[in-house]
This record gives C-alpha cells, structure tokens and sequence, in this order.
C-alpha cells in the first residue's frame, strides 16, 4: 500500500466527511482516504462517534481498519469498539501484531473478549493472546510481541533464510534473528547481513553472537524502556525465568511507554492525581484536579495560621508584611527547581546508589550560593526600599531569605527520596506538594528569624 506522507486534517475536510457519512457517500470516503497514513485517519475518527467511525472503517481495506483501530487512544477505542460485533473485532485482531491484540482484548470486557477469541480461525494466534493474557499490561510480557523469527543454533544459513521466507507475512520488522537452543534458550542472535554475506551452508553456531541484552518477563516497563534507552536497541528479547525466549519489544512499543510516563508525571507535577485527557467529561476532569487544590487550600489556610500566631510581631514592624509574598515565592521556587533535578537523576537509578552523598553536598552548595546571592540582592533592594533607613530589617529579610533557600533546597531534595523510596512516584514531590510544603516552612523560618532578631 502506497501511503501519502503528508495529510492535512482541516475543519472544512471533517464537514466534508460528515457530510459524506450522513449521505452515504462511499466514494468520497476511499477516494480521500486512499494512500493516507492509518495514524491519520485515526486522527480523523478522534473527531466522530462510534457509529460514524464504524461506517468508514467498514468502507475501507479490512487491513487499514485494522491498524486505524490499533492507533486509536484507549479511550476512543473503548467507545469506538461497543458498535462492532465480536466476529468483526476478530477480523481485525486477526491481522494486527499480537501484542497490539492483546491490548485491545484487556480493554473489553471478558465476555464479549471471549467471544472474540472463539472467533478467531488462527489457532497460533489464538495460543499468542491468551499467553500475553496472562501478564500484567505494565510489565515486559504484557508489552511483548510473540511475532519473531528464531533460528535453531544447529540450522545452516539457508534454513535461517527458509524461515525468513515463512515468517515475512507474521513479522513485518525484521532487525535480526535470535539463536536458540533446542529447549528454546536464548544463546544469543545473528545479524541479517551475516546471514547475506555467508554461504548457504554456514551452520548459525559459527557466525551468531552471544553478545544479546534481553529483559525478563516479570520487568516493569518503565525499566524496559530504560534498559532499550541505555543500549540504544530498536528491539529486545524477552526470556521467561528459564530463559527460554518468549517473544520480542520493538522501539515503537518502547516510544509510547516513555511518552505515557512523562505525560502522568507532567499531570502529577501540575496537580493532576489521575490520566485525564481535554475531551473528558466534567466528572472526571473535575475529580482529577480538585484534591490537589483542596490540599493547597488546607495549606494556604495553615499559612494563615501561621501569620496569624505571629500578629502580634506584624502589628509592632508592620514592614514584616511586605516581604511574605517573596519569601513564600521563593521558598516555592527553589523547592520545585531541586526537587525537579532530584527526580530526572532518579530515573538513572544507578546514579544515587553511587553518589549519594556526594551528590547532596553539591546540592547543598549549590543552595549555598544562590542563597548568598539571593541573600544580597534583597539586601540592597529592601534597603533601597525602605528609603535608606532600616538597615537593620534589610539585614533581617536578607538573613530570612538565606535560610529560606537552604530549607526549601534540603526540602527539595530529600521528599523526593523519601517518596522513592516508599515507592511512591517521585514526582509528586515537584508539584503541589513541594510547593505548598515550602510556602508553609519559607514563612514560618521568615517569621521566627524576624522575632529571634528583634527579640520581640
């Protein structure tokens, strides 16, 4: 199939196309959709119900339906598929990857799934899903595909290329074959141009290489993006705990699992305690957002508690008051900037395992510095701003400040740590939590530095 590299989705084409839809016009539909890229099309039907995206796609190959209904986002998907029968879910489970299937039947529900799989004629097909099935869908084995060509260490290159041959409709991306034993062990993998460049009766024992990095069935998959980031794979075995080899990852696999973890930490990092995309329900927008504003509310009325235990300080030097919204800002800032750090180191695992206290000391300085510098900036600018005359309170603020920095940096640095190690999504420390926390403790240090100076 020629598919066109360039496609516009404008607002007068979706007009066009509804209007085609209401009208039955099944010419304008394969006429302008001819040669598109299925991701483009699935991008089109993001836009249409149910019932119109089922009257394109059953006017479409059965093929390109298929991989249109694999590109979808999960949530479309779900609504997008209640309008087909089973036996026409089938079809399209039939041609698409395994692990794409797979995907789609965990997010049917079990009755209609299993009147799917008795549908199906492939019967290899069938014994690949119900195995991917099995494992969790965040984990290696619910992110394999069981589509790979494997050769037999004892095989001569021309069996492996027969193979090749017989496999090519099964596996559409071939990177190389992996060698394996007679019980299915992965010994290791030999590259297609080995394969080109040996004579025909080359036994794959001589040419394969044992150098191969897999991961294993039970690995999570942010660990399997990492391990096929570090390597710099395009593909990666997966083996079973007795290493027998179980099927494959490839990198477009990989891409969506590094773009579905930065999206939940940017959500987390913003406030938001659940995925939730701009075309959802009011409901579930709402709920993701208020429980992060309801701790933030809780946090701003402790804040005003704390003013509030300090009145007295404030009524006797009413400049105090000036200088909260900076101290509280900063506080916020500097605890968001060093937790932030914190949290990219952290998905490098290896890196605070080695060099953790070394690597607090250099924050520690760090906070040193701009706590100086901060420090000295206020200095000149709260004298300036009080005419020239308090230079005693300019001192104050700068001194407050400082120490400021220094907590709301030590702060940034270790929740992180903490929450990591309870297993809890570091991140989190770099939204609101952070935030809030710091304009608390930033305001209470100002305020008690104040007091202790003046010895109110």
């Amino acid at each position: 199939m020629t598919v066109s590299t360039q496609f516009e989705l404008s607002k007068e084409y979706l007009e066009r196309l509804k209007l085609a839809i209401e009208e039955k016009n099944v010419d304008f539909i394969r006429e302008t959709m001819e040669g598109v890229n299925p991701a483009d099309i699935s991008a089109v039907l993001e836009e249409f119900d149910g019932v119109d995206s089922k009257y394109v796609v059953d006017n479409l190959d059965t093929a390109i339906g298929a991989q249109i209904i694999s590109d979808l986002e999960e949530d479309t998907r779900k609504d997008f598929l209640k309008v087909f029968e089973p036996g026409e879910i089938a079809q399209f489970i039939e041609i698409i990857d395994s692990d794409d299937g797979a995907d789609i039947l965990n997010e049917i529900p079990v009755k209609i799934r299993e009147k799917i799989i008795a549908s199906l004629d492939n019967e290899e097909k069938v014994s690949h899903l119900l195995d991917l099935l099995r494992y969790e869908e965040d984990t290696a084995g619910g992110l394999m595909a069981k589509e790979l060509i494997k050769a037999n260490i004892n095989w001569t290159v021309i069996q492996c290329i027969e193979e090749i041959r017989r496999q090519a409709e099964n596996v559409e991306k071939i990177y190389s074959m992996y060698v394996v034993d007679d019980r299915d062990k992965l010994l290791g993998r030999v590259s297609l141009k080995k394969i080109i460049l040996s004579d025909d009766k080359t036994k794959i024992a001589d040419i394969y290489s044992e150098d191969v990095i897999s991961v294993q069935t039970f690995m999570e998959e942010a660990e399997v993006a990492a391990t096929m980031q570090k390597y710099d794979l395009v593909a990666v075995p997966v083996v079973n705990l007795q290493g027998k080899l179980v099927g494959r990852i490839t990198i477009d696999d990989v891409v969506d699992v590094i773009t579905e973890i930065a999206e939940q930490e940017r959500q987390i990092m913003s406030g938001i305690s659940e995925d939730v995309e701009e075309d959802d329900n009011l409901w579930v927008l709402t709920r993701a957002r208020l429980p992060w504003l309801i701790f933030g509310l809780f946090g701003g009325l402790l804040g005003a508690k704390v003013i509030g235990f300090f009145e007295g300080d404030i009524k006797k030097i009413t400049e105090i008051a000036l200088f909260i919204p900076l101290i509280m800002a900063t506080g916020g800032n500097v605890g968001i900037q060093s937790s932030s750090i914190i949290v990219q180191s952290l998905a490098s695992r290896s890196v605070f395992e080695e060099n953790t206290v070394k690597r607090l000391l250099k924050v520690l300085l760090v906070a040193l510095i701009n706590g100086i510098v901060l420090g000295i900036i206020v200095l000149g600018i709260s004298y300036w701003i009080m005419d020239w005359q308090n230079v005693d309170f300019a001192v104050v603020v700068s001194v407050a400040l400082f120490c400021v920095v220094l907590l709301a940096s030590f702060m940034g640095t270790v929740t992180p740590l903490l929450l990591n190690r309870f297993n809890i999504n570091p991140a989190l420390a770099s939204g609101p939590f952070i935030t809030t926390a710091n304009d608390i403790l930033g305001l209470g240090v100002y305020l008690v530095v104040v007091r202790l100076f003046y010895a109110i």
